[in-house]
């Protein structure tokens, strides 16, 4: 069995993820978002769609951008 990086549960069915060279090991998709999605630059929150950016600043959406400053960004349609 292996174990989760985040909750460090043991569970049979856990799964790996490579990312940026790097192995990560995850029981659910939870552990998986928590540890490897980006964050809002703004608000905090994991961003697990596409978010929008501006140079290498990211937000959850283009409400956060504008409240942030960011001008021109709109959420995909």
């Amino acid at each position: 069995m292996s174990e989760c990086e985040v909750c460090g549960n043991s569970y049979e069915h856990a799964f790996q993820v490579r990312m940026n060279g790097q192995d990560h090991t995850f029981d659910c998709f939870e552990c998986a978002v928590h540890k490897l999605a980006p964050s809002c630059s703004r608000c905090g929150c994991r961003i697990m769609g596409h978010g929008v950016q501006q140079n290498q600043t990211i937000y959850c959406g283009a409400h956060c951008a504008r409240q942030a400053g960011a001008a021109g960004l709109a959420d995909h349609v």
